[in-house]
């Protein structure tokens, strides 16, 4: 019967520590994810900063040249401005998409921690009443 009781008793703390893990993961997870929403923010603020650099770097280069903003060079910088924002909304998307698979992952950390611990409670259960049954069977 002790053995039983040791066992139940192992068992409920490993029942607590799966738990304890899984939790502990899904923090991990979420942290990653606000990592993640961070550096695709600076990634976006990288390349608003260098497409402002070119164009800035263009205007100079046509006013040096003497030509008029307009036609084509103006066109040219629009089309600077323009590819600039569909590059960020790529960015903006990856980061959605990261910081939702990190959101799933510390969901699915989170599951399979209470499925373990709960898989650990009722092993222990059996034991205990397994040890009752030898136990009974003495008697």
């Amino acid at each position: 019967m002790l053995d039983a009781i040791v066992g139940f008793k192992s068992q409920q703390a490993a029942a607590k520590q799966a738990r304890i893990i899984g939790d502990y993961n899904a923090k991990i997870a979420e942290n990653e994810a606000v990592l993640l929403r961070r550096q695709k923010a600076d990634e976006e603020a990288n390349l608003r900063q260098n497409s402002e650099r070119l164009i800035a770097t263009q205007r100079v280069a046509t006013a040096a040249s003497g030509v008029q903003m307009s036609g084509s060079p103006m066109q040219a910088i629009a089309d600077a401005y323009f590819n600039t924002e569909l590059d960020a909304l790529r960015v903006q998307y990856a980061g959605d998409i990261a910081e939702a698979a990190k959101i799933s992952e510390a969901n699915l950390a989170r599951a399979g921690g209470r499925a373990r611990s709960q898989a650990y409670k009722m092993q222990s259960y059996q034991t205990l009443l397994e040890g009752a049954e030898k136990f009974a069977k003495r008697l």
